[in-house]
């Protein structure tokens, strides 16, 4: 089975080799036909952190569970901060 892959933003970068992404998908509400942007954090590990800036674009891949919250790997990054 093909690991699952999702493309997301840096919102933090606070704590030891791990970083949190926030990862949008549009979905459209059944009655109202309406299209909502969801979001949802993942907790991913990186071995360097000093690469990676808040406002990051990038690639998280599905591992084993490395903690309790944590069962996604950083890959690349897939664009920088403007800042």
């Amino acid at each position: 089975m093909p690991k699952k892959e999702r493309v997301g933003i840096v919102v933090s970068n606070k704590m030891s080799k791990t970083l949190v992404i926030a990862v949008e998908s549009r979905v459209l509400h059944s009655k109202y036909k309406k299209i909502m942007v969801r979001t949802k954090r993942y907790k991913a590990h990186v071995e360097e952190e000093t690469n990676y800036k808040l406002g990051d674009k990038v690639r998280i891949q599905e591992t084993r569970p490395l903690s309790r919250t944590k069962c996604w790997q950083v890959t690349d990054i897939v664009a920088k901060s403007p800042r």
